[in-house]
């Protein structure tokens, strides 16, 4: 029976499937093949490039450490230069990707110093923790806040999909959702993780912490004259400096602003905004 299903009908199935998942992916595709690993083994590359004592799976005298990151940053750049030119001009490595790929390149020591606030954050803020080390090998935040701040570059250079995808690979194996367009200040710590959401237009500043199950998220949609979803305006909320949000708290509203210094407690449900120095209790 299968051989005869395999001789008679996987020609015809698989000519099926092509007409019917081209409707989704457009017969060219939405990004070129692999795109998925692709995004993965560029989180890996650039890692190996910020922490290569860490990262680096071999292991290298001082003296050579600059050279292999050099060429741990040469891969990065080639790889990414790939998938834009797949996602921005059809596949061409042209002048549009090559300035990007070297503005984001550029922007590595910057997002690394920006880390160094996160990782001390995490050190300062968690008892637990008992090296810097542990934080960066071992914390489900620390993965999830270090790629999003790569794919956040790559997001304010208006590059398509793959910052979205890189987040969401973040998400998968942290179960911690952070959006590229989040603005996120220095000194960030999510405790535990898992649950978080944090939307598109959330801005939060500087030294700021949540607990796990936290949403920073939308109220509901403004529709345009075709019932669909207005992109492109502020939904999610604001929260200030040294801002403290603890577990299952729900914070809604793109015009909801958490003043500095405030503490909401666990389970709390907002859309109203609260002044600094406030602390908010579910009752």
């Amino acid at each position: 029976m299968l051989e005869q299903w395999l001789e008679e009908k996987a020609s015809e199935t698989a000519a099926r499937l092509t007409e019917i998942t081209d409707h989704a992916t457009g017969e060219e595709g939405l990004s070129g093949y692999g795109m998925k690993s692709k995004v993965q083994r560029l989180i890996y590359l650039l890692r190996c490039a910020m922490y290569p004592k860490l990262y680096q799976e071999k292991q290298f005298q001082p003296a050579r450490m600059q050279a292999a990151v050099a060429e741990q940053l040469r891969q990065a750049a080639e790889l990414l230069a790939e998938m834009c030119s797949a996602v921005m001009e059809g596949g061409q490595c042209g002048p549009r990707t090559e300035k990007t790929v070297c503005a984001f390149m550029d922007s590595l020591c910057q997002v690394a110093e920006v880390l160094n606030t996160d990782i001390a954050a995490a050190y300062e803020g968690d008892p637990a923790a008992r090296s810097t080390e542990e934080i960066l090998l071992a914390y489900p935040a620390f993965e999830a806040i270090s790629i999003y701040r790569l794919a956040h570059k790559l997001f304010e250079l208006d590059v398509p999909l793959l910052p979205r995808m890189m987040t969401e690979y973040a998400h998968q194996i942290t179960g911690i959702d952070i959006h590229p367009g989040a603005r996120i200040g220095k000194y960030f710590f999510i405790d535990h993780g898992t649950g978080v959401v944090i939307g598109e237009t959330t801005v939060i500043g500087e030294h700021v912490k949540l607990y796990q199950g936290v949403t920073l998220g939308a109220r509901s949609f403004d529709n345009d004259e075709n019932g669909n979803p207005v992109k492109g305006v502020k939904r999610h909320p604001n929260v200030g400096d040294r801002v403290v949000i603890y577990a299952g708290a729900t914070i809604l509203g793109g015009d909801t602003n958490i003043g500095e210094g405030c503490v909401i407690g666990g389970s709390v449900w907002l859309t109203h905004s609260v002044p600094p120095g406030q602390v908010v209790y579910n009752h």
